[in-house]
C-alpha cells in the first residue's frame, strides 16, 4: 500500500477520522490593517467617538431649533404687517436695496449723520409700533447710538399738501434709559422691545426677524455705555 493510499479497515471500509483537527498554529504575521482596525476599537476611541456624536447631536438639535425660531419670527415679522403681501414685497426690496447699495453700513452712513469713528455694530429688521399702525424699517445699533428708519416713505400732511418722508429715530447712548424686552400675554409669538430714553421718551419695536439677537445686541450696548459712563 503506497502512503497516499487511503486506510481501510480487516472489513475493507476507509477509515475516516471522526475526531476534530487540530487548529494550525498561526505563524503567518498579521495584517496590518487588521491590527488598526483592532486598535481604534479600543475602549478609549470608543468613548472619544461618542463624545464626538453626542456634540454632534447637540449641534444639530441646536441648529433645528434655531431655524424653527428663525422660521417662527420670520413668519411673526411678515403677519405683523397690514398686508402680508407687501410686508413680503418689502422685505425682497430692502434686500435688493441693500446689496446694490453695498451693505447696511453704507444705507447707515448715509441715512444718519454719524461722528468720527462711530461703527455699525448691528441691524435688525424690524417694524416699530405707531399711533397709525406697526411701520416696517430696520433698526440700528453703533457704538453711537440707536437708530430706526423706515423702509418706505410715509405720508403726511402739511398744511393743504401732501408730502412723504422717511420715518425716523435716533437714541443717542448716552440717553439711553432701558431695554425692555416683553411677550404677549394673549399670544406669546409676539414679542416686543421697549426702548426708553432719559427724556421718557418710549419706543416699542416688533416684528423682529431676529428677536433673541436684538435683545442681546441692545442690552449689551446699554450696559456697555453704562459702564464708560462710571
Amino acid at each position: 500500500m503506497k502512503d497516499s493510499d487511503p486506510a481501510v479497515d480487516a472489513e475493507g471500509f476507509v477509515v475516516v477520522p471522526t475526531s476534530e483537527p487540530q487548529e494550525k498554529e498561526e505563524k503567518e504575521t498579521q495584517n496590518p490593517k487588521v491590527s488598526q482596525i483592532q486598535s481604534e476599537q479600543s475602549p478609549e476611541k470608543m468613548d472619544t467617538v461618542k463624545d464626538v456624536l453626542g456634540r454632534w447631536g447637540r449641534k444639530v438639535a441646536e441648529a433645528t431649533r434655531k431655524a424653527e425660531d428663525l422660521a417662527g419670527n420670520t413668519w411673526q415679522h411678515l403677519k405683523t404687517s397690514p398686508s402680508f403681501a407687501e410686508a413680503a414685497m418689502g422685505r425682497i426690496a430692502q434686500g435688493t436695496k441693500v446689496l446694490a447699495e453695498g451693505g447696511y453700513e453704507k444705507i447707515f452712513s448715509q441715512t444718519f449723520e454719524t461722528v468720527p469713528e462711530e461703527q455699525l455694530q448691528n441691524s435688525f429688521a424690524c417694524y416699530l409700533s405707531t399711533s397709525a399702525g406697526p411701520v416696517m424699517g430696520v433698526l440700528y445699533v453703533s457704538t453711537a447710538k440707536l437708530a430706526y428708519c423706515s423702509d418706505s416713505p410715509l405720508s403726511y400732511q402739511n398744511g393743504s399738501k401732501t408730502e412723504w418722508s422717511y420715518y425716523k429715530v435716533v437714541i443717542p447712548l448716552h440717553q439711553l434709559k432701558a431695554i425692555n424686552p416683553s411677550t404677549s400675554r394673549v399670544n406669546p409669538s409676539e414679542k416686543y422691545i421697549q426702548v426708553s430714553s432719559v427724556d421718557s421718551h418710549e419706543f416699542w419695536f416688533m416684528g423682529f426677524l431676529n428677536y433673541e439677537s436684538a435683545v442681546k445686541c441692545l442690552q449689551e450696548a446699554l450696559q456697555q455705555h453704562s459702564l464708560q459712563s462710571v
